[in-house]
């Protein structure tokens, strides 16, 4: 969610608002404030809350208290991440941040937890805490006096649904609050990554089940969160699959070797480039300039995407040196190949280069990974003696 911004931290965490937010509260408050009458009536005849339907809907009342109502509910939702987050925390694991969007909120946590207990525990703090604010909104409702209505409607509306939105996360779709319990008990007795998988395979079921009944119910929310589960749930199974695939792997197994690079000087045209690139189906090339005294020197990277940017008709009249980018995204040879993957994707980039005491020994890209991803799951191993041969 890259387009959030900071509003405050608690407990050191930092909150943070999507602007997806900001579009959603205030269909949220319309919502609400266009249910007030029948939500009043449940109130009166569940709760015996007494409410004064009349006093509520009357003028812009509706409006007002659907607004209450609505920030209210995400206070809970706030509430309810930090019981994920305060519960991680006691486990040694760093909370990025929480933040607020569309479908309600997330806790970042910088590494998930593959001990099964811990994610038991983190996973139910959520829901555990939103029965806890329904509880505590329902005590503030009997405290209320009968006479002020519109209160008494806020505080009986936010106890019914924190116990609701509880129980809508217990539903086994993974990546929710209760597929992850699903993939706790799972991974008791099966590997990690195979107990995500089967995690994922449930919630995207239930994501598809979701989905048709948003769809019989012309719901737009319910579709949404259906497609959200779906997507999310593919994604956190790839990235443990992946994760599983490359333990133990480091950069300099997988990466194309400096030897086996193509690579292009600094004066070389953007038209020669181009030609290069078409020619060796490359789309990437480190830029080293040999004519210093101190030999070959890594001196940038270029693009396709830095080539396209000169109009075509002018490409011979520029060269490498001025359309190549020398803020280099490097890594070290002895890292993780995780986390090369994730600092590209972090970056939205498509290769790293492979740099150890200055020098360029290699690079590593996305279809590096990918064909090393291949070779585990077809072989179960990445020989780190038999280097891959794909630089992109």
């Amino acid at each position: 969610m890259p387009r959030s911004f900071r509003i405050g931290s608690l407990f050191g965490i930092p909150i943070k608002l999507d602007l997806t937010f900001l579009l959603v509260l205030p269909l949220f408050a319309y919502l609400i404030g266009e249910q007030i009458e029948p939500v009043a009536g449940l109130l009166n005849d569940g709760l015996a809350a007494g409410i004064d339907v009349g006093a509520i809907t009357a003028g812009t009342m509706p409006w007002l208290l659907g607004l209450a109502a609505a920030i209210g509910l995400f206070v809970g939702v706030v509430l309810h991440e930090l019981g994920h987050s305060l519960t991680a925390q006691r486990y040694g694991f760093p909370i990025d941040s929480i933040t607020l969007w569309l479908f309600g909120g997330i806790a970042a946590l910088s590494e998930m937890p593959e001990d099964w207990r811990q994610e038991l525990t983190i996973a139910i703090a959520g829901p555990i805490v939103s029965v806890l604010v329904g509880v505590g909104s329902y005590a503030l409702f009997l405290a209320v006096p009968e006479s002020l209505d519109g209160a008494r409607f806020v505080l009986g509306y936010l106890a019914i649904l924190n116990v609701v939105l509880a129980v809508f996360n217990m539903i086994p779709a993974f990546p929710m609050d209760g597929g992850r319990v699903l993939r706790a008990f799972l991974a008791r007795s099966r590997p990690y990554a195979t107990a995500t998988q089967q995690a994922a395979s449930i919630g995207k079921l239930l994501a598809v089940f979701m989905g048709l009944i948003g769809l019989m119910e012309s719901s737009i929310i319910f579709i949404g969160v259906a497609f959200f589960v779906y997507i999310a749930a593919s994604s956190e199974a790839q990235q443990v699959t992946m994760k599983a695939a490359f333990q133990d792997v480091t950069v300099g197994d997988i990466m194309t070797p400096a030897s086996d690079l193509h690579t292009v000087e600094p004066e070389t045209t953007v038209a020669a480039l181009v030609q290069r690139m078409f020619t060796e189906r490359h789309t990437g090339y480190p830029v080293i300039d040999t004519s210093a005294f101190e030999g070959e020197r890594l001196v940038g990277l270029v693009t396709l995407t830095d080539a396209r940017e000169i109009d075509p008709v002018e490409r011979d009249a520029f060269t490498v040196d001025e359309v190549m980018t020398t803020d280099l995204r490097t890594i070290a040879p002895d890292s993780d190949a995780m986390t090369a993957i994730e600092e590209m994707r972090e970056n939205d980039i498509g290769r790293l280069l492979v740099v150890e005491d200055g020098d360029l020994i290699g690079l590593i890209s996305r279809s590096d990974v990918m064909t090393a991803f291949d070779i585990v799951q077809k072989s179960g191993a990445v020989n780190p003696s038999s280097q891959l041969r794909t630089a992109d």
